[in-house]
């Protein structure tokens, strides 16, 4: 539906404007050697399908987490997760992206920002307004 796509465009503006360079991927690509540069910050952003299942845009970079393991460890990075509280697995592809990326040794910052569409009219506003305590968990010389 374009929700977790317009929080990760507004997720890069607002690193942009904090000082950081962001770069934002909609679809992942393993000879893309950005997505795990030791130097670099990942922040991923996704919404839960169905039954909490990773959207299908997702899915590459998360088996390529599970299966090729790639060497992260130390890496730091940040999860946004959407999701609609009224179902059972509630942002379930947050959490699952969470786990393999510490699984295979990434230190996540800070706590996973879980927006949930009960309680926010405004994905990117809301967005907006928690990634600000996020950014002072960044080095000032980081790239996002």
């Amino acid at each position: 539906m374009g929700t977790a796509l317009s929080v990760a465009q507004t997720a890069k503006t607002i690193l942009d404007e904090s000082g950081h360079q962001a770069t934002l991927h909609e679809s992942f690509n393993a000879d893309d050697a950005s997505f795990f540069d030791p130097s670099s910050i990942l922040l991923v952003c996704t919404s839960s399908t169905g039954m909490g299942d990773l959207p299908q845009n997702i899915i590459p970079f998360y088996l390529h987490l599970t299966n090729q393991f790639p060497a992260i460890a130390g890496m730091h990075y940040g999860v946004i997760s959407l999701g609609d509280s009224s179902y059972p697995n509630f942002a379930q592809a947050g959490a699952t992206i969470d786990e393999a990326l510490a699984d295979i040794g990434a230190v996540r910052l800070g706590k996973v920002l879980v927006l949930d569409a009960t309680q926010i009219d405004d994905h990117d506003k809301a967005a907006a307004e928690k990634l600000s305590d996020w950014i002072k968990l960044l080095p000032q010389t980081s790239q996002s």
